[in-house]
């Protein structure tokens, strides 16, 4: 079962005892979410969109009427800018914030899950907000979200400034609404019209899937819901003020999502959430979700079952919801094992070797608002560009794939063996022996004496080869 705590977690350490009840380690985990970790400064997400506040204006509004006619000073300027909003730093302090509650917290079962939902709510690499508002959205919306209900969580991430601002909500104005009457309020000589992209996603993506049969009239029916939903707009902070409902731009009358009619107001995005998050598919589509992350690219209706009649039971609990997909986990172990993504992979290298990761404390608080950050501070975000999996930067807005045949390129899997070999320089003094390396091998797999003999047996040119072989071995890149 040593492979069970890569598979809901992220391996076990060579100064850690190996749990005796593998299950109960794991299922213990998810009941709370504790404080962070990490020991270093947090920057809360209202702080780090006020950067991003800086940058856009900066750049928008001063920088490219102040140097249009001279392109050098403009770029030499925007540098300047990018140092002075910390664009190049808060992503990489967010990785180290991240990786530290899979590497030193204890709850790593807690912090994969997490990673879960973050990547299931995904925000799309636009606008800059990689740089500055993913990590502290994952944190502050996500995280916090592990001990309630999905419906809760739903609702959260729907009203939440950065899914806004993703899925471009702020644009949608009802046909009907206020603002359609008057153009001269929207300052663009177009007739109001919605957006689809944030209903779209809330269906497709967020709940029922297009296996509920919803139709092209249910997601304009929805996104005549969702109007109103917007950033708060103003001539300094231009998109970036906090998220309220604009009533004016709201579509009245009533709206039918599903069959089911709505009436107009505020109210009724979180009426239609209620319904959505307690439709058969959405708990399917979890369900799915879950096992296709933990246990295998093809779930089976047997594996899904416990977690769908969990959500129901429990109106969407997350941590009963959690503890079902665990224990399911935990009963297919020997049969199904799960290719490992990138980040995973790499999370578990850095705990079972004990590494000298994320980078410490005191070199991310040393940063100073407008310098440059050192290499060594932005090294998080490097890293994690290079081996192709940087979850803050998902390419389209259903996240990052959790289907192995997408991670298994030559390209990737020789990243991996770079990044292996790389790791042996984050080595702890003292570490480089065999009895430490029996140790890692010993606490996570099921067969240590094949893996021993593999790595030592091996005529090794250099001393980083053992890493090289560990981590690389067919055993350790599933889980």
């Amino acid at each position: 079962m040593r492979n069970f705590f890569r598979k809901v977690g992220y391996g076990i350490g060579p100064n850690e005892q190996v749990p005796t009840d593998p299950l109960k380690w794991a299922l213990d985990q998810v009941n709370d979410v504790p404080d962070l970790s990490w020991k270093g400064k947090i920057y809360s997400e209202k702080e780090l969109r006020n950067h991003y506040k800086d940058w856009v204006y900066g750049d928008r509004k001063v920088l490219r009427k102040k140097y249009k006619d001279n392109k050098t000073l403009y770029k030499t300027h925007k540098d300047l800018l990018r140092h002075k909003t910390g664009q190049k730093f808060w992503e990489s302090l967010e990785i180290s914030i991240r990786h530290n509650e899979g590497i030193n917290s204890s709850h790593p079962v807690l912090a994969k899950l997490w990673m879960f939902w973050g990547n299931f709510f995904a925000i799309s690499e636009k606008d800059f907000l990689a740089n500055y508002s993913t990590g502290p959205y994952h944190r502050e919306i996500i995280r916090p979200n592990l001990n309630q209900t999905f419906e809760k969580m739903v609702y959260d991430v729907t009203t939440s400034w950065a899914m806004i601002h993703h899925l471009d909500n702020s644009e949608s104005a009802g046909p009907k609404s206020i603002t359609a009457g008057q153009d001269w309020r929207r300052k663009k000589k177009r007739p109001a019209t919605i957006n689809e992209n944030h209903a779209r996603e809330l269906l497709e993506l967020h709940t029922v899937s297009p296996k509920a049969g919803y139709t092209q009239e249910d997601v304009i029916q929805l996104a005549y819901v969702m109007t109103g939903w917007q950033q708060r707009w103003s001539k300094k902070k231009l998109e970036t003020g906090n998220v309220w409902f604009n009533s004016e731009y709201h579509e009245p009358g009533k709206k039918n999502v599903l069959g089911k009619e709505y009436k107009k107001g505020k109210k009724s995005l979180a009426v239609v959430i209620k319904d959505l998050v307690n439709h058969p598919n959405c708990r399917d589509f979890v369900a799915e979700r879950l096992c296709k992350y933990l246990i295998t690219d093809e779930p089976t209706q047997e594996m899904k079952q416990p977690i769908i009649d969990a959500f129901k039971q429990t109106d969407g609990f997350l941590p009963e919801i959690h503890k079902a997909a665990i224990k399911i986990a935990y009963k297919y172990n020997d049969k199904y094992r799960k290719f490992q993504t990138p980040e995973n992979w790499f999370i578990q290298v850095a705990k079972t070797a004990d590494l000298s990761w994320p980078p410490a404390t005191h070199l991310m608080d040393s940063y100073e608002l407008g310098v440059k950050p050192l290499r060594s501070q932005r090294l998080p975000e490097r890293i994690l560009r290079n081996i192709g999996h940087h979850p803050y930067r998902a390419k389209q807005p259903n996240g990052w794939s959790d289907d192995s045949a997408d991670w298994l390129s030559p390209e990737l899997l020789i990243r991996r063996l770079v990044y292996a070999d790389r790791s042996y320089s984050f080595l702890k003094a003292g570490n480089d022996n065999k009895e430490f390396y029996e140790k890692i091998i010993n606490n996570n797999f099921d067969n240590p004496g094949k893996i021993s003999d593999y790595v030592f047996k091996n005529m090794l040119r250099k001393s980083s080869e053992k890493n090289v072989l560990i981590f690389n071995h067919p055993e350790f890149l599933k889980a």
